[in-house]
């Protein structure tokens, strides 16, 4: 029996609906990406009003969690050697550069110009630079030999001051999240930081950038939110040694310091329109001055170092 030959109709595809995946963007506490422990999230909206992406609020318990993770890698951190840390901070500004695209676009959906994006993009990158060829240099230009009038020598050293908490300017996305940041671990310290209120986008896919390179984790902690809400709590906790604060009013100075006083930490507040960011003086803000006194041994008048 024959059959015949029979033509098969191609099924047309189905449309495809696309369905918006929003994007949650993640704290960064000891190399991984939590939730804020309080739930509670805020919805960031694009330069024309639309929404963009969820930013977590963060909580007094976030910010504690992360001082307990900077604590404890400060212990290793503070004793990596300097060259080292150097080769680190060039390897973020090489990753940071592969990634051009992605932060340019973020900033763009933010409200800034392309031009604008481009502009701090590559100046964040150069900050990066900069700073890595410090790592190794600031000992030695602000270490010193100091005259004495007894058989000793006198040598003065810069150590890192420890935990350090941030409160980054909100003006920018990327750059002065960077300002809050990198001096610190340069010097061999560790940092909480609190991102940029109003673009606060950069400094968490900053943290991608940092969990896939060579920074330790627990060296650079990110928290997003509201600075009204935890300022108090980064200037007043106990096992910060340094708060630092970027732009921000006079009034809320004279408070914070208030607080910070209470275990004597370091506090200093930069103005981004007054304040020379590529200058290892940011640096040496968080770093202690140790002086060590070495005995020379006299024999019949004459003295020989050890």
């Amino acid at each position: 029996m024959a059959v015949k030959n029979a033509t098969t109709q191609p099924k047309s595809q189905p449309e495809r609906i696309e369905i918006p995946v929003n994007k949650t963007y993640k704290i960064f506490i000891n190399g991984a990406f939590p939730r804020t422990e309080s739930g509670r999230y805020t919805e960031l909206k694009d330069g024309k009003g639309d929404f963009l992406a969820n930013v977590c609020l963060s909580s007094r318990k976030d910010f504690r969690n992360a001082v307990v993770a900077a604590r404890a890698a400060h212990q290793s951190w503070q004793y990596r050697n300097a060259y080292n840390k150097s080769q680190i901070v060039y390897r973020i500004a090489e990753m940071l550069q592969q990634k051009e695209s992605l932060f340019v676009t973020e900033m763009e959906q933010m409200g800034y110009t392309s031009l604008q994006a481009t502009k701090e993009f590559n100046q964040s990158v150069d900050f990066l630079v900069y700073y890595a060829g410090w790592c190794d240099k600031y000992i030695q230009v602000f270490s010193a030999v100091n005259p004495v009038a007894s058989s000793h020598f006198n040598f003065s050293l810069p150590e890192p001051t420890g935990v350090v908490a941030a409160l980054a300017e909100n003006k920018t996305a990327l750059l002065g999240f960077l300002k809050a940041v990198v001096p610190a671990i340069c010097g061999g310290n560790t940092v909480v930081a609190l991102a940029s209120e109003t673009y606060p986008l950069c400094a968490v896919s900053l943290a991608e950038v940092l969990a896939t390179s060579d920074v330790p984790p627990g060296i650079i902690n990110i928290l997003t939110g509201k600075r009204a809400e935890l300022q108090s709590h980064f200037a007043s906790h106990m096992d910060v040694n340094a708060f630092i604060a970027w732009d921000i009013s006079e009034k809320d100075q004279v408070d914070l310091v208030k607080v910070a006083s209470e275990n004597v930490k370091r506090t200093y507040f930069y103005e981004s329109e007054k304040t020379k960011e590529m200058s290892p003086d940011l640096i040496m803000d968080l770093q202690e001055i140790k002086t060590t006194w070495h005995p020379i041994e006299v024999i019949s008048g004459t003295s020989s170092g050890y």
